[in-house]
């Protein structure tokens, strides 16, 4: 797997979804259409396991957690910026999603959970902001952001 490779994977599920609103109902159709044991799931999480083992993808670390934008929202990848993340038992920085942010969870351990959710996907709407956090033991998170939109703010606990 390379970085390209892993791009026209990645674009296969944007060119699929760049003309749907970021809701439920994009979430039950990616549960339904690259469900968690799907060859397209599949695809997807063995590359991204692949990508943290080599190196290449989340290629950063800080507060126990690597992360990295693989890619910046661009036309190849429908105007959505790629990035990944590897967290075990870990809340991450909160954040909001100015356009909805798009997730694909890939547990590493059994019974991890990313935000509550089990292998799959997981939609966020526009304005919506959560402190990410995996549970349960580690997991691989890639998550799409239309036009690369993401806001680190401050947040009481």
């Amino acid at each position: 797997m390379s970085p390209i490779e892993f791009k026209g994977l990645v674009a296969r599920v944007t060119g699929a979804i760049a003309s749907r609103p970021l809701d439920a109902n994009l979430q039950a159709w990616l549960n339904t259409e690259y469900a968690a044991g799907s060859e397209g799931y599949t695809g997807l999480a063995d590359a991204c396991r692949a990508g943290v083992e080599e190196g290449w993808l989340a290629d950063r670390e800080a507060g126990g957690i690597r992360y990295g934008r693989i890619f910046k929202a661009l036309p190849d990848t429908d105007g959505f910026s790629v990035d990944v993340v590897h967290m075990n038992n870990i809340a991450g920085p909160h954040h909001v999603h100015p356009n909805g942010e798009i997730d694909l969870i890939v547990p590493l351990a059994d019974g991890a959970t990313f935000d509550g959710h089990a292998a799959g996907w997981c939609v966020y709407g526009p304005g919506s902001a959560h402190r990410p956090t995996v549970a349960g033991g580690s997991a691989i998170v890639l998550y799409l952001l239309p036009e690369g939109a993401i806001e680190f703010k401050k947040h009481a606990a």
